[in-house]
């Protein structure tokens, strides 16, 4: 590619050299030739008055003395009286010759002034310049051929074309080594554009250099790194969306899932009542009773459905505002202690530092915790414990998040399904949950509700020895929360 190029530069530039060359040549030869004549004009006038000063008679008389004063000054003499008549010619006889006062040079030299003239001789059948000046007979004429002159003007010319020609070399050497570093600079940019083109936006060209082609080259690089950028913004867009179809596919089958069973059990039942089972007293009270706990089930699928969908999308109206920790824990606890006591569990309230406070919508933090705590009791044998708290976060300027926590002595979590825990319709036991009641999306409202915070999540756990949940909730306005709803009053509720 390179070759290429330099080869093109150096064949345009031999090709501006030969214009330039021809155009000295044409321009030159016509100076040349002007000035050549001009030269000539004044050195044959100083012959005719130095060769007008030895005519006399004898001379005019005797055509082998004119003969001879011509060869001396190597030019064609002829002498003409003030009517015009040939007195005397060197090349040809004078009484033959037509009268000349026509001659525009002739006419010159008889008003006193020196006369020149190109034209072709009638008498001698040749091109000639023609200087005439005055004299005591009349006019003196001096003839040189057009060809002696000619000859002159050829050998200025090509003494010139050579000289110009000696110049052009060094012009031709710099403009040599010009077409190579432009040709390297050219063919390191189309190569480049290539790979561009090509995709492989992570080339980079080196530098060119502070000229035009560097600047060239520093805007490529710009447009390379651009495309790099955009390439990989693209990249990680496709990926977003391609995780993001995969999520909504595994939604749409976990809630066609999740809808079928209750739905199915729902229908079954109802079909059975109206076959005649609602007559039964040993069975019908039952089967209402399954019919109603599956229709709570499906209201609390559709309510917990309708809340992520809420917090995923920001649409959530929260009300932020600073309240006591252990006001919020009292009524978390006072909420769940019914169903605690219902399963024999106990619940112990494991209260943070007085007057602890933490800046938040005291509905969302209460829906975590009770999720935590439903949580807990649903996979706490009848007799354990279940312990609810919070505790500043220690940290080296002062603590900025709370931490609340629910412990319980359940079953505990396999250490394989504690990365997914939070994930939507993600379950550990899948029977045993829906048998449960569970929807499979109380954790996952409980790790959005979270970070709508500028909070997060954690749990950690063992297989018979019970799990350990909780959630970050800062003290103060973080300052990044943008709340959607009306924001309370600074004031600590308690």
């Amino acid at each position: 590619m390179t070759g290429r190029i330099f080869l093109k530069l150096i064949a345009g530039i031999l090709g501006v050299l030969i214009v330039a060359l021809g155009a000295v040549d044409v321009l030159a030869s016509r100076v040349a030739e002007s000035n050549y004549r001009e030269m000539l004009v004044r050195e044959l006038s100083e012959k005719g008055r130095i060769t007008a000063s030895l005519l006399d008679d004898e001379i005019l008389s005797s055509p082998e003395r004119i003969r001879a004063v011509s060869r001396a000054g190597v030019v064609r003499l002829t002498v003409v009286d003030p009517a015009g008549a040939v007195l005397a010619d060197s090349d040809a006889v004078a009484g033959r010759m037509e009268n000349h006062r026509n001659r525009p040079e002739i006419q010159a030299a008889l008003r006193g002034e020196v006369g020149s003239a190109v034209r072709q001789s009638g008498t001698i059948g040749s091109s000639f310049l023609y200087v005439a000046i005055p004299c005591s007979r009349g006019a003196l004429r001096m003839a040189v051929p057009l060809s002696s002159v000619q000859a002159g003007v050829n050998d200025i010319r090509k003494r010139m074309l050579a000289s110009t020609a000696l110049a052009f070399l060094p012009a031709f050497v710099v403009a040599a080594f010009f077409a190579r570093s432009v040709s390297a600079k050219l063919g390191s940019i189309i190569e480049y554009a290539g790979k561009l083109a090509q995709g492989d936006f992570r080339a980079r060209l080196g530098k060119q250099g502070l000229d035009e082609l560097g600047v060239l080259g520093q805007k490529l690089n710009e447009t390379g790194a651009n495309l790099e950028r955009i390439m990989a913004e693209l990249q990680r867009e496709h990926q977003e969306l391609e995780k993001l179809e995969r999520v909504r596919k595994d939604f749409v089958i976990n809630v066609s899932h999740e809808l079928r069973t209750p739905l199915a059990s729902i229908q079954g039942y109802t079909e059975t009542l109206l076959n005649g089972a609602i007559h039964d007293p040993d069975n019908n009270i039952r089967f209402l009773n399954i019919v109603r706990q599956n229709t709570e089930r499906l209201t609390n699928l559709a309510s917990d459905l309708l809340t992520l969908s809420r917090i995923e999308l920001k649409s959530q109206k929260f009300q932020f505002a600073s309240y006591y920790v252990n006001g919020l824990l009292i009524d978390c606890v006072d909420a769940m202690r019914p169903i605690a006591d219902r399963k024999s569990i106990k619940l112990h309230l494991e209260p943070a530092p007085d007057r602890c406070e933490v800046f938040c919508d005291s509905k969302a933090v209460h829906q975590a915790i009770t999720n935590l705590l439903d949580n807990a009791s649903k996979y706490t044998p009848e007799g354990g414990d279940i312990y609810v708290g919070a505790t500043p976060i220690a940290d080296p300027a002062g603590p900025k998040f709370v931490e609340f926590y629910v412990r319980d002595t359940g079953i505990g979590i396999p250490s394989e399904d504690l990365p997914r825990l939070f994930e939507r319709f993600y379950r550990v036991d899948k029977a045993r949950s829906r048998e449960l009641g569970g929807t499979g999306l109380g954790l996952a409202i409980v790790k959005h509700l979270a970070r709508a915070h500028g909070g997060d999540v954690n749990v950690t756990s063992e297989v018979g020895r019970g799990s350990r949940f909780s959630i970050t909730i800062p003290i103060n306005d973080p300052g990044h929360i943008e709340p959607s709803g009306e924001v309370q009053s600074e004031l600590t509720v308690s």
